[in-house]
């Protein structure tokens, strides 16, 4: 299972929302350049890059910045999220040296347009199910739509997706760990698809324990934003953790 930390844009800083709340935000640093290199020098195996206000305005918004940030550190995988509506924005990340693309919106509402993009880049593609009580929220979490998170999840397998991050939007945030039975579940619903398809998790990773326990599921990876930032989680923990399995 891989340690991704979160580098959430907003305004062209490093910024930690609360439940994906624009109101509740807090900045972490003016740099996502010295963001991305942190994270890499502290042993992180790839990053997962967010565009907040291109979540929330539907068009890619810091672009300069995540460029920026992929030229840094050219050795290490990026997935880039936020504000990717069609194909041609899929073409230009990938172009740019971007490893992954996470599709949220677009794979609610243009389930046809996403299997396109999934045929095109089967392994370079992600779909993100951003889940707030049971249905998959849209365009940067500000709607929900009426998708129920496990039809997405097998239709979206179905059309070939090899990667699902998900979300828990009521734990983001909030530093108060994760509901693994959520877990276990989505396991579940994605091992009935009969594909290959692979799960990250993300929402509520706090402490080395929800490492320690996500590690017993065949998970792709983990994505941490809030606990990295507030120092309750370093990358070293998180990797010893996942080595020994007791993080001694």
């Amino acid at each position: 299972m891989d340690i991704i930390p979160a580098i959430d844009i907003r305004g062209g800083k490093c910024v930690q929302l609360v439940q994906g709340d624009y109101n509740r935000e807090t900045v972490y640093g003016d740099d996502p350049v010295a963001m991305a290199h942190r994270w890499v020098d502290a042993g992180a195996a790839r990053l997962h890059v967010v565009d907040l206000d291109g979540a929330r305005d539907g068009v890619p918004v810091n672009d300069e910045a995540i460029r920026a940030i992929v030229r840094a550190v050219p050795a290490t995988p990026i997935e880039v999220a936020g504000g990717i509506r069609d194909l041609a924005d899929i073409e230009r990340w990938l172009a740019a040296g971007v490893q992954r693309v996470v599709l949220g919106t677009l794979a609610v509402e243009r389930p046809n347009a996403t299997a396109e993009a999934l045929a095109l880049h089967p392994d370079e593609i992600a779909i993100a199910v951003d889940a707030r009580a049971g249905m998959a929220a849209t365009r940067g979490w500000l709607e929900t739509s009426d998708t129920p998170v496990d039809g997405f999840i097998k239709a979206m397998a179905d059309r070939g997706a090899l990667h699902v991050i998900y979300t828990d939007i009521s734990r983001d945030g909030m530093l108060q760990h994760l509901d693994f039975s959520i877990v276990r579940h989505l396991i579940d619903v994605l091992g009935e698809t009969g594909s290959l398809a692979t799960l990250i998790y993300s929402g509520g990773v706090t402490s080395v324990e929800d490492i320690i326990a996500l590690n017993q599921f065949p998970l792709e990876g983990a994505i941490i934003g809030t606990a990295l930032y507030d120092g309750r989680l370093t990358v070293a923990d998180a990797k010893r953790a996942l080595a020994t399995g007791d993080g001694t």
